[in-house]
């Protein structure tokens, strides 16, 4: 585990200083109205060997109900079918910006209720809405299933992966667009992925010594304004241009980001700290129980009597005091924790401490 930290955080010092202090501008930014749209379904699979829905998930064998009677099969009134190859499903997909009707998009298909496994099903013809209630695309095909599910008579199963989700690649067609809208007319309006105001300065320096003074603006330091041309021909022609802009970025905020849930800790190369002394060490307290008894001499009087013995042993390991001079670097502060020997929970505990302490500088962020 600390092996893999240093390397993380060496190699994205590594990439960040190979990378120059430049970037392309459309890689800083978002064009607003130049968006995704989240689509949702809900819809039925079908040809499961028997490892679909149970009978008393009633909204699936309703779900196949209302689909045979489309097809003018008519079962007995109040009586529903008893099918274990059918699953109900959520369907959802991601609609791509500028995307055109005949275009198809990936799908992603999720079990509803007590189905074992999707493995071999198809999904029925299934509409995908968007948050307004249109139908944006139409999913159905067969499911690609990363998992797999077996089990035996007597109850013993194994699992591997998650078996009751699955995709289906191109398994939607797209059946209405959505136009974005790049700004108010005669506009493009630009959000910056990271608010930085001197990036975002930089920004409206870069452009306007392309296209003239007064192209850009800035409202604040994560929106910009810059004027574009009405024609459609004429602003594709200006945002290709807009895009091989090289910009210089800002100075970043230091930032140091904790993963409670895998122990990660993650800083980028500007995190400093003031001087500041570390000792690190484990107090071990071991607390041993152990079982006897008294018993009575041959032929004598007296009854057995159990004994509880108790061992109590504390071991605290030595450290040593390590001092970090004024300015330390993101390099020096890997190379001293790994000699403490901190795990990456003790890590997140030392850097926590020279926060309140008020040796760092940076921004502590978990997540």
């Amino acid at each position: 585990m600390k092996f893999r930290i240093v390397t993380v955080l060496l190699s994205l010092l590594t990439i960040g200083q190979s990378l120059g202090a430049t970037r392309p501008l459309l890689d800083l930014v978002d064009v607003q109205g130049v968006r995704e749209n989240q689509l949702v379904g809900y819809g039925l699979v079908v040809g499961l060997p028997g490892t679909g829905d149970k009978t008393q998930i009633k909204f699936s064998a309703q779900t196949l109900n209302n689909m045979l009677k489309q097809f003018g099969i008519q079962n007995d009134e109040g009586s529903l079918p008893k099918s274990k190859n059918v699953a109900a499903v959520a369907v959802h997909a991601t609609l791509p910006p500028m995307a055109s009707p005949g275009q198809s998009i990936n799908v992603t298909v999720n079990s509803l209720g007590d189905a074992k496994s999707l493995h071999g099903g198809s999904l029925m013809l299934t509409p995908l809405r968007g948050v307004d209630g249109q139908v944006y695309a139409l999913a159905q095909g067969n499911l690609v299933v990363g998992g797999i599910n077996a089990g035996g008579k007597n109850g013993s199963s194994v699992t591997i992966n998650v078996p009751t989700s699955g995709i289906i690649p191109d398994g939607a067609i797209i059946e209405r667009a959505v136009l974005g809208i790049q700004g108010t007319e005669g506009q493009v309006v630009l959000n910056l992925k990271e608010p930085n105001y001197q990036t975002a300065r930089n920004i409206v320096k870069a452009v306007n010594n392309v296209f003239g003074p007064d192209i850009a603006s800035a409202e604040n330091w994560g929106r910009l304004r810059v004027s574009a041309p009405i024609d459609a021909n004429n602003r594709n022609t200006f945002m290709s241009m807009l895009q091989g802009i090289q910009v210089e970025l800002g100075t970043e905020q230091p930032k140091i980001i904790f993963n409670s849930r895998t122990g990660t800790v993650v800083m980028n190369d500007q995190v400093r700290v003031k001087r500041a002394a570390i000792s690190h060490g484990n107090l071990t307290i071991t607390i041993t129980e152990s079982e006897g008894a008294s018993q009575p001499a041959p032929f004598g009087r007296g009854n057995t009597v159990p004994l509880q013995a108790s061992s109590v042993s504390v071991d605290e390991q030595r450290s040593n005091m390590m001092l970090w001079p004024e300015g330390t670097s993101l390099d020096n502060i890997v190379k001293a924790v790994n000699a403490l020997g901190a795990t990456p929970a003790e890590l997140m505990s030392i850097l926590v401490a020279l926060d309140e302490a008020g040796a760092i500088d940076a921004e502590l962020l978990v997540i």
